[in-house]
């Protein structure tokens, strides 16, 4: 049963009673039942327009698929099949934060400095950062 169905058929039990507004009893309960109706018009109006925003949310994210579609589509297509490795310019390193796992990428600039905070939880990582001998880098090396 709606809410509509019930205040009908509140209104109904109430008219068979043949509440008299002549009374105190009689003027609340009818002003209590003339509320709810108001009540449950305000209701059906505010569901309408909640409906009408729906559907033109749900538009909305339609045409905003199409549009990142298009935007994103050539993006994806460079990217496919290739490794993140190449979409850096320089060496990129990664290292797992010991304390909540997420992978973080370092150029050398950032391990030369030998420590930083995890950018997720802040935990103070610390690095020893020693190129290969058989690298062909710049560093000191021996």
């Amino acid at each position: 049963m709606t809410i509509s169905e019930k205040i009908s058929y509140i209104k109904g039990l109430a008219e068979g009673l043949a509440l008299d507004d002549a009374t105190k009893e009689g003027r609340v309960l009818l002003a209590v039942i003339d509320l709810l109706e108001d009540m449950v018009d305000e209701i059906d109006a505010i569901d309408e327009a909640c409906a009408e925003i729906g559907e033109q949310l749900d538009a909305v994210d339609e045409d905003l698929s199409y549009l990142e579609e298009d935007f994103y589509e050539d993006d994806d297509e460079d990217y496919e099949d290739e490794d993140d490795e190449e979409y850096f310019d320089d060496d990129v390193y990664e290292v797992e934060c010991p304390n909540c796992h997420d992978i973080i990428y370092l150029d050398e600039s950032m391990l030369e400095e030998e420590e930083m905070a995890c950018p997720s939880c802040g935990t103070r990582l610390e690095f020893e950062f020693e190129c290969d001998p058989e690298c062909d880098c710049d560093s000191d090396a021996e």
